[in-house]
C-alpha cells in the first residue's frame, strides 16, 4: 500500500471512565500526532466483552469514550475517531492470525496471567487470544507507529512476530510496527497505592481521578493522596508516593522534576497535594466543558461516527482482502 503518511493506531477500552493516567498517559499525547501521520483511534469495544458487562452501561460508556476523544481535542475530520465492532474485518482477520499464532506465545503473556487471576470465574477464550485481536486491529491499517503504555509492550512484541512470521510465508502483505512509549507521563500511579498503576476498575474510589470528576471532588482526592515518610517533595524511588504526584504535575504544567523541587522547597506535603489538585483541575475544566457540549449533540456525535466507521471500513477491508487472497480463500463475488 502507498501512504502519503505514516499510520498511527491506537485506541481505549469502552469500560468504565477514562481516568488521569489514561488522559495523561496516551490521550493528551494523541493530539500531537496528526500533522505527522494519519492516525486512527479505536473505541476498542469488542476487546471490552472480555469482561461480563450490562448492556445499557456499555453502550453508554462506548459513546462516553467517543465524546471524550472529541473533547480532549482529537479532531473527527483529522483522526480517525471509530468503532471497532463496526468494522467487521477486525473479527475476521483476528480469527485468521490465531491460526498463525503459537499456543506457546499466548501462554506467555503476562497481561493474561493477571487478568486470569482477577477474574478467575471467567477465564475466557477471548481473554486468551486478546493479543491476536489487537495484532490484527493494529496490522489491519498497515500501522507504523503504535504509542503504548509499558504494561503493552508485550502485546506489540507478539503484534510484530505474528506480522513476521505472516510475511516470511506470503511476502510484504503486513506493515511491522513499532512502539513509541512517552518517556512523561506513560505510567500514572494510584493515589492511594503507588506502586499499582491507576485504573479505572480501583474499587476505591479515592486512588483514581476519572475525567469528569468535578474540581472539589479532585482536589479532595489529591488531599487524600498517600505520601511517603519525611515532608520533603523530592523526585526518588524511595518516595513513590511524592514522585507519583511530582510526575502528575510536571505532566499537566510542563515543569522538570527540579524546578518542582525548587517550587515546593521548603513548603510540605499539604501545599504540595493542593497544588497538583489544583493544576490537574485546571487542566481538565476545558475538556469536561467541552464534553457536556458533546454528549447533548447527539446528531453531530453521530455523523462524526458514520464517516469515520466508513473511513476505517474502506483501509481496514483493503487489508483484509489482500490477507484473503495471499492466504486462498476464495474472493467475493461483489
Amino acid at each position: 500500500m502507498v501512504k502519503d503518511k505514516k499510520i498511527l493506531y491506537s485506541g481505549m477500552q469502552a469500560t468504565g471512565t477514562l481516568t488521569l493516567g489514561n488522559y495523561l498517559g496516551a490521550l493528551k499525547n494523541w493530539l500531537n500526532w496528526d500533522q505527522e501521520y494519519e492516525c486512527f483511534y479505536g473505541v476498542m469495544d469488542l476487546h471490552s466483552l472480555t469482561v461480563r458487562q450490562e448492556p445499557a452501561e456499555f453502550r453508554k460508556n462506548a459513546r462516553n469514550l467517543y465524546a471524550l476523544y472529541v473533547a480532549a481535542g482529537l479532531d473527527p475530520k483529522k483522526n480517525c475517531l471509530y468503532y471497532q465492532s463496526h468494522v467487521s474485518a477486525h473479527a475476521e482477520l483476528g480469527w485468521i492470525l490465531d491460526c498463525f499464532t503459537y499456543m506457546g506465545e499466548l501462554n506467555r503473556m503476562t497481561q493474561f496471567k493477571d487478568k486470569a487471576a482477577k477474574h478467575a470465574d471467567n477465564i475466557n477464550a477471548g481473554l486468551y487470544t486478546y493479543p491476536v485481536l489487537m495484532a490484527a486491529d493494529i496490522l489491519l491499517y498497515q500501522t507504523d507507529l503504535v504509542p503504548v503504555g509499558v504494561d503493552q509492550k508485550q502485546h506489540l512484541e507478539i503484534c510484530r512476530d505474528i506480522a513476521e512470521r505472516f510475511n516470511n510465508i506470503y511476502g510484504e502483505v503486513f506493515t511491522i510496527p513499532e512502539a513509541y512509549i512517552p518517556k512523561a507521563g506513560a505510567k500514572i500511579m494510584s493515589l492511594q497505592e503507588p506502586e499499582k498503576k491507576m485504573s479505572k476498575s480501583d474499587e476505591n474510589v479515592n486512588a483514581t481521578i476519572r475525567l469528569l470528576d468535578d474540581t472539589d471532588t479532585i482536589i479532595r482526592k489529591f488531599k487524600r493522596a498517600v505520601t511517603d515518610s519525611g515532608s520533603e517533595v523530592r523526585y526518588s524511588e524511595e518516595k513513590p508516593g511524592v514522585s507519583n504526584l511530582m510526575s502528575i504535575y510536571g505532566c499537566v504544567t510542563g515543569k522538570t522534576m527540579e524546578e518542582i523541587e525548587r517550587e515546593f522547597d521548603g513548603k510540605g506535603y499539604g501545599d504540595f497535594k493542593l497544588a497538583v489538585g489544583e493544576a490537574v483541575a485546571d487542566e481538565l475544566r476545558p475538556l469536561q466543558e467541552r464534553y457536556k457540549q458533546l454528549i447533548a449533540d447527539k446528531a453531530y456525535i453521530e455523523s462524526c461516527i458514520k464517516e469515520n466507521d466508513e473511513k476505517a471500513s474502506y483501509f481496514a477491508n483493503k487489508t483484509l482482502r489482500k490477507v484473503q487472497k495471499k492466504i486462498g480463500l476464495t474472493e467475493r463475488i461483489r
